[in-house]
């Protein structure tokens, strides 16, 4: 390995550069003249940002002033345009804010602009597509006051901003809305919601508003909705989407179908926007002494995929009590259930449509029990057939006094041809011998007709009950999806006036049924009925009827809910069977000959009814008899 020396030259070059460098440093030393010039520049810099300290101090103070000015000149035009209630206007709460409130049931948004409700869902539910119920979003709905002030100004709270306030009562949930013209002087929307309840506390009441609002001018409470669209079938939710108050110490009336109607009524104790399935209701405590209703279709053509079906209005006038305003109401939203709106004992159970007199009697007091302890333990398709069995076991009687009926008939048309053909030139004394020949006979010619008007009250009450069940929106059986809607096995490339554009299942299996029963009732009229010389062939309208009356139901019940088919189905098919038991098993038309035959050598005594009928068959004969001797 090379050893290592010491290099005299490498020593020599550094001293020399450390010296260079030592020299460079004193001769760069500040002389005492640049030392003070250095110290005047520092004390310059300070002076110099302690004055733009204090300039921008004034700014600062000078801007805080204009912007006080600003805000008073705001003010000042606020004052121009509101009066008092300027105050609430220049309010931090006065900007479009939203209130989120929840309850197990809905979920509530209060809009600071207006104080009302600009949405509501119920939290439970959803449409046809998947959707979260809404009855009120996206501005389908109005609340407002309309209210004169002593300063000769018209003012509508929905252009006012409200403060919200949430406070709690327990397990309830207070939403308090205050427009204000002062701390103490404000207009209060109060919301009381309860935790599992649809129905929620509402009131508008004031403080030291007296010398405010004019109480020589009408304050209107204006209320409005478009009703959104829930379900499949258009036509069928609008059919069933109408407006329904109650008046006059708890008479019900509702506003039809018509494309525009609207009314005028007194003491007005509820106004509800019914949406088939789905419910807004305004009560008061004490009536409204009158009130403007008005209802628009906004369905003008069902192909079209329209969102909303109805529009509703109502106009309804606030009264002072000492100059303040103190109404106390409720609000519902929620389902159109009878068993949630016949809880609150309220007569909102009207709001649904199941008939009047005998008919709701029949819905309330015998189908709604009956069919809600049947779907407690049973799918509700099983529960609809259950239930259809039963009305047809219930009803047998009467099928039977029908067909026995009938079958008297048949028997006796031989000789009621006999006494047609006999007398065809008298048709007093023709008429006389047959009302005769019924009475031996103990055939009453209207004993077919009277079992069939007594089963109208079931069928139409059957009718209005299934629209209103509740309980079959969105429960399925078998290929139907929804038993409250329409049922579907095939898509139709184009729309079918009164038919749709698809094909129900249900219907189309119910007109087979209804066609078939047609077929054998109608051919046992026909057999039985004797041919009246003057009248129309009865035979041929019946027949035509055959073919007539199934169409007529396939096209009707197409958007109808296939709860509703499903229920003519299962009972026109029970209806056959019941018939042909009826026939091969019950009736003997021969013994029924055997005993006609014995009845007639029988003496029968007549009843007042057919005394009358034959003195005034025999006053009429001997007028006629005069009138051609004259």
């Amino acid at each position: 390995m090379e050893e290592k020396k010491f290099d005299l030259n490498s020593f020599i070059g550094f001293i020399l550069i450390f010296g260079i460098l030592v020299y460079m440093l004193y001769r760069n030393q500040p002389t005492p003249e640049e030392l003070a010039e250095q110290e005047k520049q520092k004390q310059e810099q300070v002076e110099q940002e302690k004055q733009d300290t204090s300039a921008n101090s004034q700014v600062a103070n000078h801007q805080d002033s204009t912007n006080v000015v600003s805000d008073s000149l705001k003010l000042e035009q606020l004052k121009g345009q509101l009066g008092s209630f300027a105050y609430s206007a220049s309010l931090p709460s006065a900007i479009d804010k939203q209130t989120v409130v929840e309850t197990d049931l809905l979920k509530l948004t209060f809009s600071n602009k207006g104080g009302y409700l600009s949405e509501v869902m119920l939290k439970k539910y959803h449409n046809y597509d998947s959707i979260p119920i809404y009855i009120i979003k996206d501005g389908n709905a109005e609340f407002n006051l309309t209210f004169g002030t002593t300063d000769n100004r018209t003012l509508n709270t929905a252009n006012l901003y409200f403060q919200p306030e949430i406070t709690n009562n327990g397990d309830n949930t207070i939403v308090t809305m205050r427009l204000k013209a002062s701390e103490q002087q404000y207009l209060e929307y109060r919301y009381e919601l309860q935790p599992d309840n649809y129905m929620m506390g509402f009131s508008i009441r004031s403080q030291g508003l007296s010398n405010v609002i004019n109480g020589s001018q009408e304050i209107d409470l204006n209320w409005g909705i478009s009703t959104y669209r829930h379900a499949r079938s258009i036509s069928y939710e609008n059919r069933y989407t109408e407006l329904v108050y109650e008046y006059e110490d708890g008479k019900d009336d509702y506003l039809g179908q018509s494309e525009v109607t609207e009314t005028t009524e007194s003491d007005i104790t509820y106004v509800a926007y019914k949406q088939h399935f789905f419910t807004s209701v305004l009560l008061s405590e004490t009536p409204f002494k009158t009130g403007y209703l008005k209802s628009e279709n906004l369905v003008k053509d069902e192909e079209i995929d329209t969102v909303f079906t109805k529009r509703f209005k109502a106009k309804l006038p606030l009264e002072l009590q000492a100059g303040e305003l103190n109404k106390q109401m409720d609000w519902y939203y929620g389902p159109s259930d009878y068993k949630i709106l016949n809880s609150y004992d309220r007569n909102l159970d009207e709001i649904l449509p199941l008939g009047w007199g005998i008919f709701g009697w029949i819905n309330r007091y015998i189908f709604i029990p009956v069919f809600g302890f049947l779907s407690s333990f049973l799918p509700y398709g099983i529960a609809i057939i259950v239930l259809t069995i039963l009305v047809r076991i219930i009803m047998s009687p009467v099928t039977y006094k029908s067909y026995l009926s009938q079958a008297k008939m048949k028997v006796i048309k031989p000789e009621i041809a006999e006494i047609n053909e006999k007398y065809k030139d008298n048709a007093m004394k023709k008429q006389q011998e047959t009302m005769a020949l019924y009475g031996k006979a103990g055939v009453n010619p209207m004993a077919g007709c009277l079992p069939a008007l007594m089963q109208l009250p079931v069928f139409y009450a059957l009718f209005q009950f299934f629209p209103s069940a509740f309980d079959l929106r969105q429960k399925s059986f078998l290929w139907a999806d929804d038993l409250s809607s329409y049922d579907t096995i095939a898509k139709l490339p184009f729309h079918i006036p009164f038919y749709g554009d698809h094909v129900s299942l249900f219907p189309l299996l119910a007109s087979l049924a209804i066609f078939f029963y047609m077929r054998m009732t109608t051919g046992q009229q026909v057999a039985s009925q004797p041919t009246q010389e003057g009248m129309p062939d009865m035979g041929k309208m019946m027949k035509v009827m055959i073919y007539i009356s199934p169409v007529m139901m396939l096209f009707f019940f197409n958007n109808y809910a296939s709860g509703l088919s499903l229920y003519y189905f299962v009972s026109n098919l029970i209806t056959i069977g019941i018939m042909l038991v009826i026939k091969n098993y019950i009736i003997d038309e021969d013994k029924i000959h055997n005993k006609i035959q014995e009845n007639k050598k029988k003496p029968k005594k007549q009843n007042k009814f057919q005394r009358k009928m034959q003195e005034m068959m025999e006053q009429a004969e001997q007028q006629k008899k005069n009138q051609k001797r004259k």
